[in-house]
């Protein structure tokens, strides 16, 4: 197992780190994904479910009439040991073959960097910076860690389909995929002043909080 590295021709502050666990360990994370959790019934397709602190969908920022709850066995070993603490907030999440998420950046107010693991189905993510586009090829078992530039000012999200055409024009299946995001609570306030994508500059600003998708010219949401 190799190191994070930061690759050509992708965002700054983005680093991929390939087979972050073994085939096999991720052979026994679907059997407990399929076998032992308890997943919502929700009519999104896209389903989820948290541990440490609960992610609100309203604030963007933990959730405070939530408890804490303590990490599986199943998750401790997927822990990142590379930040000085543990995540403050983990999120699995279920994508069926044919969803996506609206291109966004994680707020800026509540979270500080960002790190995805993987499982199951490969699947091509677009960071979008103004009229950059970079299309990810993320890879099952890899993690992928956002920091800097990819983390503050692109949006990262994923279309809507069944399949994706790769650069040498190759068609893929897309097939049942998970995703864990780790996020760490931000200690200090935000000081990137990116108007468009930081809800703190816009705070300061005195952008009502129902104003802010006006701004936001090429995200669909702040999440």
């Amino acid at each position: 197992m190799g190191g994070f590295e930061e690759r050509p021709g992708l965002p700054r502050g983005l680093f991929l780190q390939d087979d972050f666990i073994s085939p096999e360990h991720e052979e026994q994370l679907v059997h407990t994904f399929l076998n032992e959790l308890k997943w919502p019934q929700k009519d999104s397709s896209r389903l989820s479910l948290h541990y440490g602190y609960t992610f609100d969908y309203m604030t963007f920022g933990v959730d405070p009439n939530i408890p804490y709850k303590e990490f599986p066995d199943w998750l401790v070993p997927l822990i990142p040991t590379t930040e000085a603490r543990p995540p403050d907030q983990v999120c699995l999440q279920y994508y069926p073959p044919g969803t996506g998420i609206p291109p966004h950046v994680d707020a800026h107010q509540a979270w500080d960097q960002l790190y995805a693991l993987s499982i199951g189905s490969p699947i091509l993510m677009q960071f979008r910076n103004g009229d950059e586009r970079v299309d990810i090829d993320l890879m099952p078992r890899g993690m992928m860690k956002m920091t800097g530039d990819a983390r503050l000012h692109w949006t990262h999200g994923i279309k809507k389909r069944k399949t994706d055409t790769l650069a040498d024009g190759t068609v893929r299946l897309r097939k049942d995929r998970w995703s864990i995001t780790y996020r760490w609570i931000r200690e200090r306030d935000c000081e990137c002043g990116n108007v468009r994508l930081c809800d703190v500059a816009q705070q300061r600003l005195g952008i009502a909080k129902e104003k802010r998708s006006a701004v936001i010219s090429d995200a669909k949401r702040i999440e």
